[in-house]
């Protein structure tokens, strides 16, 4: 398990190493009193590293709070972020991008980006609203893009035209080479640090052929990568200077990230990744770190066999924080910043796939103390998740729908 940097380190170790980087408050105590909300039959029998990796005790939120479906007509949205008039931002996998108002009314589609291959698993993924967007009218985001050679993860940017019809100047700034004539386990989040760089979640593409490229810091595969704006690796970066790595390198041995998000009050980048079957995994994200796949993981094939030699633990590979098996199929995440419900202050929410629920995680010290099922009686893939302007959460499906929940009344 990771080690707690000390408490007057928290708030000065983001900023210097930025690519490294009223209702009830809910708490350790009141975990005790709900048994795990997980209660299906694991896959293995795994032990866990640590108490509480797995199946910590269930919480209830008190608040009450309201969820309203706002719109249906999405074509498989895949990514959401805030526009800073409120609005929202919004991919379609096909290759499309919307703009949806917080009352649902949603935009024809947006023209001028990069071809995308929609095939399996890839099309246009996640999206970031530059933080001066007002200015500069600035977006980038994340798609598979077919070469000759092969499909690769790319990014590109582009800015919003004046009337918020087309992308203007797009280009491909950043491509997770090498490129590989399969269609699954793209990653595709992106986040900007507090330095204006870009962190890319990519993934090894799944297969047995490219799955040893998560362990190699020769492949973008499988990896966290640090860029800056015009997407060269960004200073600082763990690997700097050495000949054996690629230098945008920022974290690898993952398998296939899909949530990418930053703790409001540490700083600390956090993520979600799939296992197989079983072993989904939430990480907190160091600079240079290898998280272990496929050495070591929690899940197995999806054959039922076991993945490799079949082990959990090895030195010098990171522990996930928590993980899932049954699996969760965990995409996008965000941290709440407690402004509409505040027993929710600083919870990680997770959009569950198969698990057709969101998850909401409380942490304490780096670790996971409590853990809730929301919206499980909506029965849907959920695929991204972000918080509005207004403090409600806006989360999108894969069957269309953009969905609100926010404090009762609000």
């Amino acid at each position: 398990m990771k080690k707690l940097a000390p408490l007057f380190l928290m708030g000065i170790i983001p900023a210097l190493f930025a690519c490294n980087s009223a209702p009830k408050q809910v708490g350790v105590a009141s975990t005790d009193t709900l048994p795990p909300v997980e209660t299906a039959e694991a896959n293995t029998t795994y032990k866990p590293a640590f108490e509480g990796q797995t199946r910590v005790a269930g919480v209830k939120t008190s608040a009450a709070y309201d969820v309203k479906v706002l719109d249906s007509s999405l074509q498989r949205p895949w990514g959401i972020a805030s526009l800073p008039d409120g609005r929202l931002i919004i991919t379609e996998k096909e290759g499309t991008l919307k703009i949806a108002t917080a009352e649902g009314k949603v935009s024809a589609a947006i023209t001028g980006l990069p071809a995308v291959n929609p095939d399996g698993q890839g099309g246009l993924l996640g999206i970031l609203v530059d933080p001066e967007f007002a200015s500069n009218r600035t977006l980038y985001w994340v798609f598979s893009q077919k070469l000759p050679e092969g499909n690769l993860t790319a990014v590109a940017t582009g800015k919003l035209s004046a009337d918020e019809t087309k992308i203007e100047g797009a280009s491909v700034i950043y491509q997770a080479t090498p490129a590989y004539k399969g269609t699954l386990h793209y990653g595709g989040r992106i986040l900007m640090d507090k330095s204006g760089n870009l962190l890319v979640s990519t993934g090894e593409r799944s297969d047995l052929e490219t799955r040893p490229q998560a362990q190699d810091l020769k492949s973008g595969l499988g990896k966290i990568v640090c860029i800056t704006k015009e997407g060269k690796p960004a200073a600082g970066n763990p690997f700097e200077g050495n000949k054996d790595a690629r230098p945008e390198l920022f974290s690898y041995g993952h398998r296939n990230v899909q949530g990418l998000a930053f703790h409001p009050a540490t700083g600390d980048l956090w993520e979600t990744e799939f296992g197989p079957r079983g072993g989904d995994e939430l990480n907190r994200v160091e600079a240079g770190k290898n998280y272990g796949w496929p050495t070591i993981t929690y899940g197995l094939e999806y054959s039922g066999k076991k993945v490799g030699d079949s082990i959990q633990q090895k030195e010098g590979l990171e522990q996930p924080v928590y993980y899932w098996d049954p699996v969760l199929s965990p995409s996008g995440i965000t941290f709440y910043s407690g402004a509409g419900i505040g027993e929710w202050k600083n919870n990680l929410f997770i959009s569950g796939l198969s698990s057709t629920h969101i998850a909401r995680l409380v942490i304490e010290n780096n670790k996971v103390v409590g853990e809730e099922r929301l919206l499980v009686d909506q029965k849907q893939r959920f695929r991204d998740i972000t918080e509005g302007k207004d403090g409600a959460l806006y989360t999108v499906t894969d069957n269309g729908k953009l969905i609100r929940i926010a404090a009762k009344g609000k």
